[in-house]
């Protein structure tokens, strides 16, 4: 049993692996007690050390918190009443405990498998003027330590509500000093590791853009001060949700942090009808005492097995070729297939193509919307292309932009109203792009219906998806006014609905999401596509960076990395082929350059390349990750990956720039049985404790951008 309640003291402690969160209701209201290392059970869990003697709601630790009532801090929620006013007061009705994860209708959320594997509590919140009540659920996991918390507000009055502010959730802990840790960037720098004081006041992570963003990905942990990868505690907040929100930590007078993530309420409100209800996106939770690397682990566990779907959850994922950086726009099919002949040959298992195969687009200036091949680049379509590529012994995949269209489309010119916009105001482009008005069921069943035609048609095994603009003038033309602040929010929705329908009727295409890279790259998209393109910048050093970052919340199996040409496209750096290629070995491994031009030295660099993942990628997909050193501290990055039993593992070390007589290098591993003696590739055989504690030591040749990948397996023979 993972929740325990005091029904006399009006306790709920809530327990996973190795983590307690405890809650009591005090004078009507759910406060929060405890959130930590695992308590036993039967442990007297009232007089919590932090629960003020004075009762003013002001300094009491509230579970979701109002506005109006003496509690001056940042709310929860806030709702107008019909009358103009927006005070509502929140008391307690009750509870009820759920087997395993109740769905969240029309929304992305983690899930179980089987009822044994979770358990849910709801608390029940209502105002008696109003007529709102809320249901607060927590789900806590029997095998992680991961709680996710969501709120549904519902209308039981009999007049119109309207939410200005609906949160996911709240809480208010003792933990003043400590850090924040986020990831921050932009285009082509993505997901870069940021740690600051929280200090007095408020820390604010968030997107207005319609879309999660480059520039803040929705994600905020609280470390405590100088906890590193292994040691100290976390507190990790991820947001399931992929277009506008907040993350945020405020700083009291009484030195309590209030945490709050949530759809951001910037430009948001939704009318609640009597006998409605909204139903908020969920925030998922993690508990670490393991420091950051404890705290990554149980998000990479978690979202690789209970937030991604499909049949590709758990199978490992092909090594693709895109031709996008090979040819841009300018290509003919003989040129598509050569680039896939010269792949076949090196043992590369999917063609994808990419942008420019479809109504009149040799540019970006045209055509998104008009999914119809064009034929006088493809003469037999896609169905001929895709057929010579299956023949080569390729897997077949599209590059398609469903959620845009182009000014310069036909389905503009039919339906100039069907995008996002505001009558009378001008239209803004970008990337001479406009956004199709996904909270319309008629735009996204004209999408459906374009696309679920050639994926019946076309031999189709993979499909990258992207969506390369933030959301401007955000208006529905089928909306009535009072419904135009709805629109952000149900433009979301309308994606997901028509991901999730896409998806769900073609399972055996390997959907991968994309923002221009890593604009969109959050646990929502995850539920429905299991990987994402994670940045367009392929240079392999500041991949380094992108990627450590990213991993401090996603698995390596949600990390698209491909090794591109040099000069690099996006900085114009040159980089050896080896190391580029040991970078994107460390998430799903392809190719995105013109594959005949290699030399016969490169291609057969590549060889060893490609058959070298092919060996290691279940271990690199599915094992645990340990970061070793950091590129945002040094000239130095390592990482490992270790399968869950321990029987073997992989260590990736990089070094950028070349320092002079350098000693040698001591590299102390991570996550391997101390007890276990491992064969470690091209250095002999070592125990498992010595590897840890004394460290494996190696000599950095002389020259810039040197990377080495060392494969560890059980001596005794093991699994490997």
């Amino acid at each position: 049993m993972a929740i325990h309640i005091d029904e006399r003291a009006g306790l709920f402690h809530l327990q996973g692996k190795d983590v307690s969160y405890v809650m009591q209701v005090v004078d009507g209201y759910p406060v929060h007690l405890y959130w930590g290392k695992k308590l036993r059970a039967d442990g007297n869990l009232q007089d919590m050390p932090g629960l003020p003697k004075h009762r003013n709601l002001d300094q009491m630790p509230q579970e979701y918190p109002q506005y109006g009532s003496g509690d001056f801090r940042s709310p929860a929620y806030q709702v107008e009443l019909e009358d103009g006013s927006r005070i509502t007061e929140l008391v307690y009705q009750g509870y009820r405990i759920i087997p395993g994860k109740p769905r969240l209708e029309g929304l992305p959320a983690t899930y179980a498998e089987a009822d044994d594997e979770a358990e849910t509590l709801e608390i029940t919140l209502a105002d008696a003027y109003s007529g709102l009540r809320v249901a607060l659920l927590y789900t806590v996991f029997k095998d992680s330590n991961a709680i996710a918390r969501s709120a549904r507000l519902i209308n039981s009055g009999s007049g119109r509500l309207k939410l200005l502010r609906a949160l996911s959730m709240s809480v208010d802990m003792d933990i003043p000093d400590y850090e924040a840790v986020y990831l921050a960037g932009a285009w082509g720098r993505e997901a870069h590791l940021q740690r600051r004081p929280i200090g007095p006041g408020g820390t604010r992570i968030e997107s207005r853009r319609g879309m999660s963003g480059h520039q803040l990905n929705p994600f905020l942990a609280l470390a405590e001060p100088g906890a590193d990868e292994d040691r100290g505690e976390v507190y990790g907040f991820s947001f399931v949700y992929s277009g506008n929100f907040l993350a945020q930590a405020e700083v009291d007078s009484m030195r309590k942090v209030r945490v709050q993530v949530g759809i951001n309420p910037f430009d948001f409100c939704w009318l609640l009808m009597p006998g409605e209800s909204f139903q908020t996106p969920e925030t998922v939770m993690v508990y670490s005492d393991n420091g950051l690397g404890g705290m990554s682990r149980t998000y990479h566990k978690l979202y690789r097995t209970r937030l991604c779907r499909g049949v590709y959850r758990d199978q490992v994922r092909p090594i693709l070729v895109n031709n996008w950086e090979a040819t841009y726009f300018q290509f003919t099919a003989d040129k598509l297939v050569s680039i896939a002949k010269a792949g076949a040959e090196l043992g590369i298992e999917l063609f994808v193509l990419d942008d420019g195969w479809f109504g009149k687009r040799n540019d970006d200036t045209t055509s998104l919307g008009d999914w119809v091949v064009n034929r006088d680049k493809l003469p037999d379509g896609l169905e001929g292309l895709a057929e010579r590529i299956n023949r080569l012994g390729l897997k077949f995949g599209i590059w398609v932009e469903p959620e845009m269209v182009s000014p310069d489309s036909d389905l503009y010119r039919a339906h100039p109203d069907w995008c996002l916009h505001v009558e009378g105001r001008r239209r803004t482009l970008a990337r001479t792009q406009l956004v199709l008005d996904m909270s319309r069921p008629d735009v996204r069943e004209h999408i459906y219906g374009m696309l679920s035609a050639i994926f019946r048609s076309v031999p189709v095994a993979y499909v990258k998806w992207d969506m390369n603009r933030s959301l401007t003038e955000i208006g529905s033309a089928a909306a009535p006014p009072e419904r135009q602040g709805e629109i952000a929010h149900r433009h979301m929705l309308g994606v997901y609905e028509l991901m999730e329908r896409l998806t769900g009727e073609f399972p055996h295409i390997l959907f991968e999401s994309c923002s221009s890279g890593g604009g969109r790259f959050d646990p929502g998209m995850l539920y429905y596509m299991p990987q994402t393109w994670t940045s367009d910048n392929t240079d392999a050093v500041e991949r380094l960076k992108i990627q450590y970052g990213t991993s401090l919340v996603y698995p390596a199996s949600a990390i698209g990395a491909h090794v591109s040409a040099v000069p690099n496209h996006q900085v114009g750096r040159v980089t050896p082929l080896k190391m580029r290629g040991d970078v994107a070995m460390s998430g799903n491994f392809g190719y995105e350059l013109d594959l005949t031009k290699f030399t016969d030295e490169e291609k057969e660099e590549v060889k060893r390349q490609v058959a070298l993942y092919k060996s290691i990628r279940p271990i690199v997909q599915q094992g645990e990750l340990y970061r070793l050193l950091s590129p945002f501290e040094g000239n130095e990055t390592a990482w490992m990956f270790v399968t869950e039993d321990r029987s073997e593992a992989l260590l990736f070390y990089f070094k950028v720039l070349a320092e002079p007589h350098m000693p040698k290098k001591r590299l102390r591993l991570k996550g391997l049985d101390p007890q276990r003696d491992y064969a470690v590739e091209g250095f002999g055989t070592f125990g498992g404790d010595r590897l840890m504690h004394a460290g494996l030591a190696f000599q950095v040749p002389p020259g810039d951008h040197f990377s080495l990948v060392v494969r560890l397996r059980d001596a005794a023979g093991g699994k490997g």
